[in-house]
């Protein structure tokens, strides 16, 4: 049980990469509080997963929000792991993107992550913890269509540097997730109709998309004591597409 007796906020944990992380979590002997702002979805997983999980109501925008979900993970335990999951999509060249579509994309991505950072700090000064962000790909590259993502996450990987030199006094471990392509529902429903994602993959070195639960397993080994030396750090999951550059 490479994370018993630890308790666990995963945040847009309704579905996708999110999902993935919490079976994983509960697997190997963890409590989690789910969070997301699909309620229904978020239920259903908890059911799903039995008393180890619990599903709270989050927007990561509201600081109000994050009060009330630190205080409902509280309930479970000391929180020792804060999964900054949740994230949104916006395609869009930069010229025609709107500033409402760009801040929403900040508040989500970019806030979302800073104020979950902020409001476990208390709960995890005392013991340590680890927290980890998700980023992407596009924290490391820009992409065209993609200035406000990337944007927010470029910022998710510098606050996870800050974060890491600060609280490193804290026993508190702070390091950023790079996924490529994977397989969930964000590109569909940012795009808005069926996407072929056996043709992105095919643009990587593997040849395919990633699993959402390939990026779990990557997740968990953070939140464990196995990466009791890691912070400050970027992991990459992408295929190999970061491997090359424009003119390969």
């Amino acid at each position: 049980m490479r994370l018993a007796g630890k308790v666990a906020i995963i945040t847009g944990a309704a579905r996708g990469q999110g999902a993935a992380a919490a079976r994983r979590f509960v697997a190997e002997g963890a409590r989690v509080l789910l969070a997301d702002v699909a309620d229904e979805a978020g239920q259903a997983l908890a059911d799903e997963l039995g008393p180890a999980a619990v599903y709270q109501h989050l927007d990561v925008a509201s600081e109000d929000d994050w009060v009330d979900a630190v205080r409902a993970a509280g309930d479970l335990g000391r929180v020792q792991v804060l999964v900054n999951n949740a994230g949104v999509l916006h395609f869009s060249e930069l010229a025609d993107t709107s500033l409402v579509d760009y801040e929403r994309v900040i508040r989500v991505n970019q806030i979302g992550t800073f104020l979950g950072m902020r409001e476990v700090v208390p709960a995890m000064s005392d013991g340590g913890g680890s927290v980890i962000n998700v980023s992407s790909v596009e924290g490391l590259g820009g992409m065209p269509l993609m200035v406000a993502y990337a944007a927010s996450k470029f910022a998710i990987r510098g606050m996870t540097k800050v974060a890491a030199m600060e609280l490193g006094k804290h026993g508190i471990r702070v390091n950023s997730v790079h996924p490529g392509a994977v397989d969930t529902q964000m590109i569909p429903d940012a795009v808005g109709a069926p996407v072929p994602m056996e043709q992105i993959g095919k643009r990587v070195a593997l040849g395919r998309v990633g699993q959402p639960e390939e990026i779990a397993e990557l997740v968990l080994f953070l939140a464990s004591d196995e990466s009791s030396y890691c912070t400050g750090a970027e992991f990459v999951a992408d295929g190999g597409a970061t491997a090359t550059h424009s003119l390969a």
